[in-house]
């Protein structure tokens, strides 16, 4: 655990680690992030509680990073914390359009977005085990 000046750095680390595996994953199962948001598109169920967790993770790093304008990493989560916010609120508001457009940025099966979730999830790990200096 870190003091609150490392908050914004240990967000950053996982995720990073968050994208490192999902990538990870996608490349072990190519297609399993379609599959996954074709079956949360057809449950309404899975919809409700699919945006019912994306807000409450954007709603506690919003709250929990302290924001520092001087602070480009801080301002950065805070951005990405309202962001999942706003995700979550269309999800649950809007989920057969918002996870329509989400599957049809996924059905193309290539594995860009599984290069691209590596590549940002490498470069967040080591921003921040450099913030943390560990």
């Amino acid at each position: 655990m870190g003091s609150t000046g490392d908050i914004s750095g240990w967000i950053t680390l996982f995720f990073g680690l968050y994208g490192l595996a999902a990538g990870i994953g996608e490349f072990r199962n190519p297609g399993f992030w379609a599959k996954m948001v074709r079956e949360i598109r057809a449950s309404s169920g899975l919809q409700f509680l699919t945006g019912m967790v994306t807000l409450t993770i954007g709603a506690v790093i919003y709250l929990a990073n302290p924001f520092d304008p001087s602070d480009w990493l801080s301002i950065l989560i805070t951005v990405i914390g309202g962001w999942i916010v706003i995700e979550g609120l269309l999800i649950l508001a809007f989920g057969d359009w918002f996870l329509g457009f989400a599957s049809r940025m996924m059905s193309s099966g290539s594995p860009v977005w599984a290069i691209l979730s590596i590549i940002i999830g490498l470069a967040a790990i080591f921003a921040g085990l450099l913030r943390l200096q560990v």
